[in-house]
């Protein structure tokens, strides 16, 4: 999946031309809300949650179709669990939610007016294990993908990305649980 999405955005940056919508040399501000899809890898029964996400993103607009952003996003993660029945008896599922303060370095690429390819790396730092043993990692590493839309008469963004969790964020042996995070967020952008 990985792959299709790196030749999807290869493809999209070989057809780019100028359509930002903020002038070469801008910085903006964009104080964003929206929800995670999340879960851990290598867990069985694990099952997708949803809850929180917001912060705030800066841009610099280097080029017509370049620009780097940088953020502070505070995300509410981890996984559920499904009911499972042991011996003809059934334990009830539970949740993991643990607080990140995930730190977005992208680059995004402008393919069409408003729409904006991003790739980058995000360094994470649990801020709450959720009472969770001393076998969790509180720092997490990323690869966020994924694509932007600003609005052409509002300064409002819709991003969705997906984050690629590349550390383990529970020592458990043999299995390397990871983070795998949609990310869909709404965001007011506003020039400095």
């Amino acid at each position: 999946m990985m792959k299709k999405i790196l030749l999807a955005a290869v493809m999209l940056l070989g057809t780019a031309t100028a359509f930002a919508q903020h002038s070469v040399g801008s910085f903006t501000l964009q104080p964003k809300v929206g929800l995670n899809i999340a879960t851990l890898t290598d867990i069985d029964n694990s099952k997708s949650r949803v809850d929180f996400a917001g912060g705030l993103e800066a841009e610099y607009q280097a080029t017509d179709i370049f620009s780097l952003s940088a953020g502070l996003i505070y995300s509410r993660q981890g996984f559920k669990m499904d009911d499972t029945k042991i011996a003809g008896f059934t334990v009830k599922g539970d949740s993991w939610s643990p607080s990140y303060l995930n730190i977005p370095v992208l680059a995004n690429v402008y393919v069409v007016k408003g729409l904006a390819v991003k790739f980058g790396v995000q360094p994470g730092f649990m801020v709450d294990k959720d009472d969770a043993g001393d076998a969790v990692k509180t720092f997490d590493f990323s690869i966020p993908v994924g694509l932007s839309y600003e609005f052409p008469t509002v300064p409002v963004v819709l991003d969705a990305r997906y984050n690629w969790g590349v550390t383990k964020v529970i020592d458990a042996g043999d299995d390397s649980p990871k983070n795998s995070v949609f990310q869909i967020t709404l965001g007011y952008k506003f020039d400095l």
